[in-house]
């Protein structure tokens, strides 16, 4: 059957001499696997659309198993994305994290589109690590696991200030936070980010100045809900901690 998709590369592998094997988050058809012939030649005419990070139009004829290239228009390449450094690893992290997190068919039309917001986000020059967390809460909406961050999650106290439970679910008072030993306790600015990201589509994100203290508290609190509901082991992810430690 042939197909004609909207979709951005998360994942490409070479495949013998010539070829390479990409990952689409397609627009309509979830996660697809598609095989282009020749991409690693220097003069082949799809080589840029194996490229990670490229968006675009993707025709290709999918019987049982993979997928196979007839021709495709890229949309947006996203160049930039993969000649600066901090901006590879950000977007290799969002990449990598959308392809370990979802199967196949659980993609939608909707982390299609989240995806894209974050590579136009980065590509826009918008803070990569404010970007980086809001693009995290989404997959863990989408996952099911994003935290309550309206009320406390034993009492239902409405009045700060509160620490956040990942194993509870959610933000816990000043009454309840002994029920979690771990809890992380928040700011301020932290706990508005973090009550902004669980609402905000990644479509709607503009430019945030947010202080190097409280981008350290997200960062740990982000951290704590990856490791606590998905668990991933990300190569892209220690990546990013090693670069952080050169800059």
């Amino acid at each position: 059957m042939l197909h004609r998709v909207e979709g951005i590369v998360i994942r490409s592998m070479d495949y013998g001499e010539g070829n390479k094997i990409v990952t689409l988050l397609t627009k309509t058809n979830g996660k697809a696997g598609v095989l282009i012939r020749g991409a690693k030649k220097i003069k082949s005419k799809h080589s840029s659309l194996a490229q990670p990070f490229t968006y675009g139009e993707f025709v290709y004829f999918k019987g049982s198993g993979l997928g196979t290239l007839n021709h495709g228009e890229i949309i947006e390449s996203h160049h930039v994305l993969r000649e600066k450094l901090d901006l590879a690893a950000y977007s290799s992290y969002a990449a990598e994290l959308t392809d370990r997190s979802l199967q196949d068919d659980e993609a939608t039309g909707f982390h299609f589109e989240q995806l894209k917001a974050c590579f136009t986000a980065l590509q826009d020059g918008k803070d990569a690590q404010i970007v980086s967390h809001l693009y995290e809460m989404r997959i863990l909406d989408l996952s099911g696991y994003a935290p309550e961050m309206d009320e406390c999650v034993s009492c239902g106290n409405v009045v700060g200030p509160f620490s956040l439970s990942p194993y509870a679910g959610g933000i816990l008072c000043t009454r309840c936070k002994g029920r979690d030993p771990h809890a992380v306790p928040l700011g301020e600015g932290a706990y508005k980010l973090l009550r902004l990201f669980r609402r905000m589509d990644m479509r709607r994100l503009g430019s945030i100045q947010v202080k190097p203290e409280t981008k350290a508290e997200l960062k740990l609190c982000m951290r704590k809900l990856m490791d606590t509901h998905l668990g991933l082991q990300l190569k892209s992810r220690n990546f990013l901690d090693q670069l952080d430690k050169l800059l």
